[in-house]
């Protein structure tokens, strides 16, 4: 009989690529899973890797079992699911990654509504950028995500993760408050308001950064871009303090007023903000509270004052 846990680490290393890798996210040791991964091969009969100089790679044989692996992962999950689902109290862990913004606007909101309605229930977060969240949810490193998209892009597809909506919330170009700015109603505008300025963005490979890079390749103007940071707060600091401009998405100031000026940029361009969940552990009654929460929160957070 395979062990399941073994398979997981299979399963982790086709992941992940190095024995190393796989030891620091199942919180052993290199030589422990290399251990159990030759036990697997003793349980299996046949080779399931082979050496390709320092590294290891995975046989076909590995490789069958990988796939399988995943249809017993997602029947386990249903089965802790349906599990949890017949008894009266909602309990458990619900492990969430969430983005910066996201995080400062709606997970305060959410975890007090948790604390009151579900004790039993424990929500560990963490912050991730969006396209790496959604990865390690369908890698089962998280329960759920809650993520982005831009205008005009994609969010990474997993084919095993669903997506339900949170809400929107409008872009806006960002400038310094002693800025006496025109309205902008086209391209133009924007480029004749923000000529020779410094600009602050997230780093290259955010999909904030690549919409960004675009509006203003659109409005014939490259940005000139002094100062990079993933945190939104240390951009707001720039941008308040009249070092730099930048595009801002609302939910940074919900709750609050903005400490710079913000000014509609044409065509209003929206951000769309969701949460995804492996569809093999929706139903389970913790993960289904947590969401729900999440989506009151989103909705009084936009509410009209």
């Amino acid at each position: 009989m395979l062990d399941v846990r073994r398979l997981r680490l299979l399963r982790e290393l086709k992941l992940h690529g190095t024995l190393a890798a796989v030891a620091e996210v199942v919180r052993l040791s290199p030589s422990s899973v290399s251990q159990q991964l030759a036990l697997l091969e003793k349980e299996a009969g046949v080779p399931l890797l082979r050496r390709a100089g320092r590294l290891v790679q995975l046989t076909p044989q590995a490789e069958i079992l990988v796939e399988h692996t995943e249809e017993l992962l997602r029947i386990l999950e249903r089965a802790e699911s349906d599990l949890s689902s017949s008894l009266t109290e909602v309990a458990g862990t619900v492990r969430v990654a969430v983005f910066q913004s996201a995080a400062l606007a709606l997970m305060p909101g959410t975890l007090a509504a948790m604390a009151q309605r579900h004790p039993s229930v424990r929500v560990e977060m963490i912050q991730r950028e969006p396209e790496t969240a959604l990865r390690e949810t369908w890698q089962r490193e998280f329960d759920l995500v809650v993520a982005e998209q831009y205008p005009g892009h994609a969010a990474a597809h997993h084919p095993e993760l669903d997506r339900r909506s949170l809400t929107t919330d409008a872009i806006r170009l960002a400038v310094p408050p002693a800025w006496t700015p025109q309205p902008i109603s086209s391209l133009q505008d924007l480029r004749e308001a923000v000529e020779g300025a410094a600009w602050v963005m997230e780093p290259r490979g955010t999909a904030s950064r690549h919409w960004a890079e675009q509006i203003c390749r659109q409005a014939g103007f490259e940005p000139d871009v002094r100062f990079e940071t993933a945190d939104l707060q240390a951009q707001t600091r720039l941008i308040a303090s009249g070092n730099a401009v930048s595009f801002m998405p609302d939910l940074l100031w919900a709750g609050g007023t903005a400490p710079c000026l913000l000014l509609d940029l044409p065509g209003d361009p929206r951000r769309t903000i969701f949460t995804s969940v492996r569809q093999s552990g929706a139903a389970a009654p913790a993960l289904a509270a947590v969401r729900a929460v999440l989506e009151e929160t989103a909705a009084l957070v936009f509410a009209p004052a």
